[in-house]
């Protein structure tokens, strides 16, 4: 009972460092009332700020699409609790994502910059970015998304639970909406610096990377019945006529 009670306690805390880090996430790309942001910050020469700033992305993915993977996840339950195994991704990725705030060099070269109603207009849509991302996760199940359902289910002795097909809104519209989410949120700013656009750029080619090899698993989890669902709804981009129905976003993906 102890090392269930330490596990909820640990599986708590992450959830909790998670959930500072992606508060703080939209003030870091917006440049909104933060101390560091993505165009404030440590100068550095351009060319080591590109190199700094791709380890730190690189690493960021490579963590997310490792852990995520099935076989990974068999091999690090043999090391820690299988209870405490989406609390520790959770964890990693928050103190990854906060590596990033820390060690990210400013690259402040103007790429676009537009004021008025269209700067107005991309501000809505980075906010509605952080808003599908967010409502997404709750589409489904936000708790097990992160790790908190898994201790809690451990404390009370409860059988891991059985994922199934779900149905809720956005997943009718886009296989990935968490993905689309913050692909907006990413691109959509009324003041696109040289470093912003290289964190846009890198987390895109790792979002398109990271929604394939989760799909793959997908397939390998459900078999038919989500290749069906993959002929029916698209993966990223909405289609403004016709639709989907069935959806799932797997808890364990990166």
């Amino acid at each position: 009972m102890i090392g269930r009670a330490a596990a909820l306690v640990y599986g708590l805390a992450s959830y909790l460092i998670f959930s500072l880090s992606f508060a703080y996430t939209p003030a870091f790309l917006g440049n909104f009332l933060a101390p560091k942001t993505i165009d404030v910050g440590q100068d550095s020469a351009p060319a080591h700020a590109v190199l700094i700033n791709a380890m730190l992305l690189g690493l960021f993915a490579i963590q997310h699409s490792v852990m995520a993977r099935p076989a990974f996840k068999r091999w690090w339950t043999r090391i820690i609790p299988a209870s405490c195994e989406r609390s520790t991704y959770v964890l990693i990725s928050s103190a990854l994502l906060i590596l990033i705030f820390w060690q990210w060099r400013p690259i402040v070269a103007t790429v676009w910059r537009v004021e008025g109603w269209p700067a107005a207009m991309l501000t809505a849509v980075f906010w509605m970015g952080w808003l599908i991302g967010l409502l997404s996760t709750f589409q489904i199940d936000h708790f097990e998304l992160f790790g908190v359902r898994q201790v809690v289910d451990a404390l009370r002795g409860a059988a891991g639970r059985m994922q199934a097909f779900k149905t809720p809104l956005l997943y009718r519209l886009v296989r990935h909406p968490l993905m689309l989410g913050m692909l907006l949120a990413f691109w959509a700013t009324p003041h696109m610096t040289a470093g912003h656009l290289l964190f846009a750029v890198m987390s895109t080619a790792y979002i398109l990377v990271g929604v394939r090899l989760e799909e793959r698993d997908l397939v390998a989890a459900f078999g038919a019945s989500y290749e069906q669902y993959r002929r029916r709804v698209p993966m990223l981009l909405p289609r403004l006529f016709g639709g989907g129905s069935v959806a799932q976003e797997t808890r364990h993906g990166g």
